[in-house]
């Protein structure tokens, strides 16, 4: 999977979508970034996204993305708009 770099854009879009972490922690994590993103970001914030990340980076994202961010009707939207339908179940939180 590709790594979003940190530029002034993406800081900004970090900001508002992690706004509860620095943008060099929250685009630590691309699965989880994109996960904010899925359930958070415009349009115009995911053209932004889409110059460094390709639709098997994004299905990735949703594989690997961590229970409890996604909402379910972003979760159906993503995963149909990349040709994913029906959807996987969402994300569950397990116990050890």
């Amino acid at each position: 999977m590709n790594q979003i770099p940190l530029s002034p854009e993406t800081e900004a879009l970090a900001r508002r979508l992690v706004w509860f972490e620095s943008p060099e922690e929250a685009l630590s994590d691309t699965p989880r970034f994109l996960a904010y993103a899925f359930a958070r970001a415009t349009h115009e914030d995911m053209k932004l996204l889409r110059r460094f990340m390709s639709d098997d980076d994004l299905r990735e994202a949703l594989d690997r993305a961590p229970p409890g961010i996604i909402d379910p009707r972003s979760w159906a939207y993503w995963n149909s708009k990349l040709g994913r339908y029906p959807p996987p179940p969402l994300p569950t939180r397990g116990f050890c």
